[in-house]
């Protein structure tokens, strides 16, 4: 979802399974997953890297119009041993690493809402312009050991528009340890009810001028995702990444005038350069 992202059962993560690879190169980033920006290069102090990728996904959440948009990339970080602080597009926020399995990460990001102009096809309108506002995120990922093979992964969203929470398991491919490879993430993604109107919902006002039907949604399980990243270095500035999402929407949010499609997706590819 444009707000990611993660869900899954043990059948799926058994069809995953490979020999873990032993430790042997030097750890350079935080943690050694793709989806995790980390321009360090295992140093401390300030990194700053620039790029922009392009994307092709769903035009808003439960929308099945699908366009092109640019996205830009990189950012500046400030990195002390286990620590890093991080400005990035819309989002700024710290994450940290500790006894080698936990991470944790709190960020404040911008949220734009949804505009009726969103749907080239007229589906919106009458619903309106949806708020602009700051989300506070909150994500923990538990690795079951220190090469961050396998992982746990908790994520809140929360602000004045309600609250979203995913919880998921991860599994990382490739050897290294430098946040080169890819990564897999399966989760199950859960609202409640005022985040769930935020997207899905319909007022009376919105149904006399929309002519759709009148929804209050209720909270509860929300959908089942997964996606997959993928970084790898080209030399020692340049990276290409590159992201795969599918979100699944439950019968609940299917119901909805405004989920035209039951599910969501996007890929994307993408270049950056670290100074």
């Amino acid at each position: 979802m444009k707000k990611l992202l993660v869900l899954g059962t043990a059948l799926v993560m058994h069809s995953l399974l490979l020999p873990a690879a032993s430790a042997q190169e030097t750890r350079t980033a935080l943690v050694p997953l793709p989806s995790i920006d980390d321009f360090s290069r295992g140093k401390d102090g300030w990194s700053f890297a620039l790029g922009a990728g392009i994307e092709y996904e769903t035009a808003y959440e439960g929308s099945d119009e699908f366009g092109l948009e640019l996205e830009p990339a990189g950012g500046l970080q400030w990195r002390r041993g286990n620590d890093v602080f991080y400005w990035v597009g819309e989002a700024i926020g710290w994450r940290g690493l500790r006894a080698d399995t936990w991470l944790f990460e709190a960020l404040i990001g911008f949220d734009e809402g949804r505009a009726e102009s969103d749907s080239k096809k007229g589906y919106l309108d009458g619903l309106g312009d949806s708020d602009e506002g700051f989300e506070l995120v909150l994500q923990t990922r538990r690795a079951f050991d220190a090469d961050w093979r396998y992982w746990l992964v908790g994520r809140l969203v929360t602000g004045g528009d309600g609250n979203l929470g995913l919880f998921g398991v991860g599994r990382r491919f490739g050897e290294k340890f430098d946040g080169s490879g890819s990564e897999v993430n399966i989760v199950a993604v859960f609202h409640d009810s005022k985040y769930a109107n935020k997207d899905f919902g319909i007022t009376a006002e919105q149904s006399a001028a929309s002519g759709l039907a009148a929804t209050n949604m209720s909270g509860g399980y929300r959908s089942v995702g997964i996606n997959y990243n993928y970084r790898h270095y080209i030399n020692n500035n340049w990276q290409i990444y590159g992201e795969a999402l599918y979100e699944h929407f439950s019968s609940a949010v299917r119901k909805s005038p405004i989920a035209r499609g039951d599910f969501e997706a996007e890929v994307g590819i993408g270049f950056i350069y670290v100074f």
